[in-house]
Formats: C-alpha cells, sequence, structure tokens
C-alpha cells in the first residue's frame, strides 16, 4: 500500500480516509487514477462517492453515471438489510476487498467482473447466521463467510485448526489464488507444467486428498516445502496458499517503503548469514530482491512484536522450496499481458434472503 497525501493541504491520510483531518476536505479514492480526490457530490462533478459510503463505509469514488465504485460493484450478493449483524461484517469484508484490488492492480494483474464476461470475477459476503456458508472459490465467485470478520470467532478457528495467522484479507488473497491459477496457468503451456513440476500435479482427486488431510495432518517436516500446513493438502491449495503469501509480502514491502520505514540492522556484529541491512524497494527487480528486504524487515517486525508484549507479526520460516515457489508465482505475475481495467456499468447489488 502507498502513502497518501490530502489532495488540497497535502498532509497525510491513508487509503481509508474520507475527509482530512487537517483541512476537513472530503476525499475520496479514485481506483483509475490510484489517488484520493476532493469528493464533487451535488455539483455535477465527476467524484461522487460511491451509492455504498454508508452501508459498507465505501471511502471509493463513482464516476459517470455508475452508482458504485470499481470494487462495490464486484460484489454479488451482501445479507439483507435485516441482517444487522451480517451488515456489520460485511463492511469489514468489502475494507479488506478494496485493500486486495488496489494491490491486484498496482501489480498489473487483469480484473474482469462477472458482469462483463462469463467466469468474471464476483463476490459473495454472506452471513452464515442465516445458513451455512463456505468460503472458497468456484468459477470466478469467491464466497466469504462474514463470520470471519468476528475477531472472537477468527481466532477460535485459527487455535482450533492450529493456524499461525488468520485474517480477512488472507482469506481474500488466498482465494484469489484460486481464481488466478486459473489464469496465469492455461492448461497445455509450458507454466502448466512448470507448476506440477514445484506444485504437484494438481489432477489428483482434490476429495481425496482433502479426506487424506483432514484425517492425517500435514505429513513430517513440512515446513521444509510449505509455507502452510493446509499448503500440503493438494497442489491447488498450494499454489493458493504460496500465492497469498507473495501478496502479504510485496504488499507489506511497498507499504514500508512508501512510509520510509527501513531496517539499518542491530547496533552490535552478528555472525547472522542473513543479510540485516536493508532498504525495502516496492518495485524490487525479482523474489531475490524482495526477499533481500524481506527477512530483516520480518527479523525486526517480530522483534517490536515481542516488545509489545504480542506474538510475532510474521509467524513463518522461508524454506528454500518455499523460495523456489514464491520464484514461480513472480514469474507468473511479471509475465506480460495486455488486459487493463475495463470499467464497470452502474448495476444494482443482490441481496441475500432474510
Amino acid at each position: 500500500m502507498l502513502a497518501f497525501a490530502c489532495p488540497v493541504c497535502e498532509r497525510l491520510v491513508t487509503f481509508e480516509s474520507s475527509r482530512c483531518l487537517n483541512c476537513r476536505t472530503a476525499i475520496g479514492f479514485d481506483f483509475t487514477a490510484r489517488s484520493l480526490l476532493p469528493v464533487t457530490d451535488g455539483d455535477g462533478g465527476r467524484a461522487r462517492r460511491c451509492a455504498n459510503a454508508s452501508l459498507a463505509a465505501c471511502n471509493w469514488l463513482a464516476t459517470g453515471d455508475r452508482l458504485l465504485c470499481p470494487s462495490c460493484d464486484l460484489t454479488r450478493t451482501r445479507p439483507h438489510d435485516s441482517d444487522e449483524s451480517g451488515l456489520t461484517g460485511f463492511a469489514v469484508a468489502e475494507a479488506a476487498k478494496r485493500r486486495l484490488l488496489f494491490e491486484l492492480a498496482d501489480m498489473g494483474l487483469p480484473i474482469r467482473g462477472w458482469k462483463d464476461s462469463p467466469g468474471g470475477l464476483a463476490f459473495d459476503l454472506l452471513s452464515s447466521e442465516r445458513g451455512p456458508v463456505t468460503t472458497g472459490h468456484a468459477d470466478g465467485v469467491i464466497t466469504l463467510d462474514l463470520s470471519e470478520t468476528d475477531p472472537s470467532h477468527r481466532e477460535r478457528m485459527r487455535v482450533r485448526l492450529e493456524e499461525p495467522y488468520r485474517t480477512v484479507l488472507g482469506h481474500f488473497r488466498h482465494e484469489i489464488g484460486h481464481y488466478y491459477q486459473d489464469i496465469l496457468v492455461p492448461p497445455g503451456t509450458p507454466w502448466e507444467e512448470r507448476c506440477r513440476e514445484i506444485f504437484g500435479d494438481e489432477r489428483e482427486s482434490y476429495r481425496e486428498a482433502m479426506d487424506r488431510y483432514y484425517e492425517n495432518g500435514p505429513p513430517p517436516g513440512w515446513k521444509e516445502g510449505y509455507v502452510s500446513a493446509y499448503a500440503t493438502m493438494h497442489p491447488w491449495e498450494d499454489f493458493a496458499e504460496t500465492f497469498a503469501h507473495y501478496l502479504h509480502i510485496r504488499d507489506t514491502l511497498q507499504t514500508a517503503a512508501s512510509y520510509g520505514v527501513r531496517v539499518d540492522g542491530p547496533s552490535i556484529g552478528t555472525t547472522d548469514p542473513f543479510p540485516l541491512h536493508a532498504s525495502t524497494d516496492g518495485d524490487a527487480a525479482d523474489i531475490s530482491e524482495m526477499l533481500d528486504a524481506w527477512i530483516p524487515m520480518t527479523y525486526a517486525l517480530n522483534a517490536i512484536s515481542r516488545s509489545m508484549g504480542a506474538p510475532d507479526l510474521y509467524p513463518f520460516i522461508l524454506g528454500a522450496q518455499v523460495e523456489s515457489k514464491l520464484a514461480l508465482i513472480d514469474a507468473l505475475v511479471r509475465e506480460p499481458r495486455v488486459e487493463e481495467w475495463s470499467g464497470y456499468p452502474a448495476a444494482t447489488v443482490a441481496t441475500s434472503p432474510p
């Protein structure tokens, strides 16, 4: 994520800001310009607030005759207006989705909405209080159980599943990995063969792999080759977990660089083989440069988190095999492509039944 300045007084504002705290200017995020602009509601200007400004706490702008911003327009289903707890979670989920879409567009990945093409990207944000919901991806549709927006529920699930990390943004990053695997790794291409070499053969029965994983857990020594235990279940899950982790690393490094955060190393000499001095660069040429900045950054972030009496901010270890998988994701992301954000027509959003 980038650091932003108020377009009027140039004081610091955040990606989520809807008003400058210094000059009180109403502002909103313009997706196309990738910047915060003054809101011009009511005077015929192009920078109007999204129709979900109140419902989803959305600070993005809708342009032209569109009612919704590009992010909200990708939401296919949301909780019914009578579902108060569901709508609270809906706003939390939409905030994470906006951050996800900013990063995807910043990386130049193609984004096609469900209204524009069959199998296009759509989000169903559903409340499990009204019926069972399974978080997942199928044919371009990403479904999120909005109970995951409740910190207490999410922590219970994290502990029960013995996960080191569980966030709403993490869910979205994982599921979008499934979506992009179909796009970035076309069948019958050298990329498909390379993915099978690195992640395994995705033609393995998913049902059998899932049953085996939930019955036996991850194999011994899995940390040597996988970024998470869940990644061991099936090559599809390994790809999605690694893709999500790539987004974690890239976004955090870009944020650090934008805010001028750098690691100069400890004040005492060490014999640690890893580089402990790094200036983060959001435009690293390849995965090796990213990891050279990432490793000392995680050292520092974990040390700071422990000083606050909190768990490690980055509870992962990246082995050589994981780095090879991240390198493949990096190569896929950097592959030149011509698709661009195409814009979306005005539309209504479906709601789940009361």
